[in-house]
């Protein structure tokens, strides 16, 4: 078997390989844009060796990890800030790093994470498109607002109503006012069309999953969170405990405590933004809709701060989510909050 750790960058790839049979070793820089790689690889699978391929999860390398399912290749994709905490040396550098990654996998200790499946992937694309296109008509209808504010009408929701968009028309502006007003319309009514096509779109692809119809019974969770959430998620057995959810997520503070002194931070972050943004916003509306949350979430935003009850009840959502699809059990009152909610055989916290 030939062993190949890749530090891979967007324009070339550093490798160091290993044969296992022939003691066969070296290290290479292999360019992408001239097709080096592909027939770097093309090359190995011709001469009818097994070939394990290890790297850091990293962005722009679809391409990579297709050509390596193509050819029949192993692939293990390691986690960075695993691989960042066993490098020794204090140097950092391409052929250092692949040779790390080289020697991780021969000594296995590799540090692998799960990866999506292409179909996961395609759906991910699909849910990142249509938050991102929300994301600019947001800001397309804010520069409308500023508009109407600019000539003294503040009209908040009523600005998109039917009536509001016809007293916007009828503002007299200046001539590049009076164009950006206009360009600003005509952007925003293609826009609508296209995000309630992928709305729909999201919507069907969450209807052929039962574990995410069970997740939309939960009080605030749409179509598009629990179809985020699954995907996202992958499978619960990837986790042995609730609380594993939220440092998954990148919804708990950073740390920093010593000498019996607890120091806590802002949230990590280290997770998916989009699941994290979905999470918090069906955790808002849960609090809207159903009283249990709605009291939970104004004693945290009365002992703290609005921003950070926030997050907590985001996280409570995630750790709640991932019972119900463990256990495979729809929404009821009964659940109990905390990271062992949902659990058989406990009940506030004793067994």
């Amino acid at each position: 078997m030939m062993i190949i750790g890749v530090d891979y960058h967007p324009s070339f790839q550093a490798i160091a390989f290993f044969v296992e049979e022939t003691g066969e070793c070296g290290e290479q820089e292999l360019n992408h844009s001239d097709g080096q790689a592909e027939r770097f690889y093309r090359d190995v699978q011709q001469r009818g060796i097994r070939v394990r391929v290890g790297m850091e999860a990293t962005g722009y390398s679809r391409w990579f990890e297709r050509l390596l399912a193509e050819l029949g290749f192993e692939v293990w994709m390691g986690d960075p800030t695993e691989i960042k905490a066993k490098r020794v040396k204090k140097q950092k550098f391409d052929r250092e790093d692949a040779r790390l990654l080289l020697r991780l996998m021969r000594e296995n200790n590799f540090p692998q994470i799960w990866v999506p499946g292409p179909e996961n992937r395609d759906l991910r694309q699909l849910l990142w498109h249509r938050h991102r296109l929300v994301q600019m008509r947001t800001r397309i209808m804010n520069q409308l607002q500023a508009l109407a504010m600019n000539e003294g009408y503040r009209w908040k929701k009523k600005l998109f109503s039917e009536q509001g968009r016809a007293l916007l028309e009828k503002l007299a502006l200046a001539p590049w006012a009076n164009r950006r007003r206009q360009e600003l319309l005509e952007l925003l009514d293609r826009m609508n069309p296209t995000i309630a096509e992928l709305t729909a779109a999201a919507e069907r692809e969450a209807r052929k999953r039962p574990e995410v119809v069970r997740l939309m019974t939960h009080p605030g969770v749409g179509p598009l969170t629990a179809l985020a959430y699954v995907l996202i998620i992958g499978t619960p057995t990837r986790f042995q405990r609730g609380k594993q959810i939220g440092t998954y997520v990148g919804m708990i503070p950073c740390e920093e405590s010593s000498a019996r002194k607890q120091r806590l931070g802002r949230i990590s972050k280290q997770g998916n933004s989009l699941l994290r943004f979905l999470l918090v916003e069906a955790a808002q509306a849960a609090a809207r809709t159903h009283p249990d949350w709605r009291r939970r979430y104004m004693h945290l935003a009365m002992r703290r701060h609005k921003s950070i009850a926030k997050v907590a009840m985001g996280r409570r959502l995630a750790v709640r989510l991932y019972w119900m699809w463990r256990n495979g059990c729809a929404y009821s009152p009964s659940l109990e909050f905390g990271s062992y909610a949902g659990q058989l055989g406990t009940g506030h916290g004793a067994k």
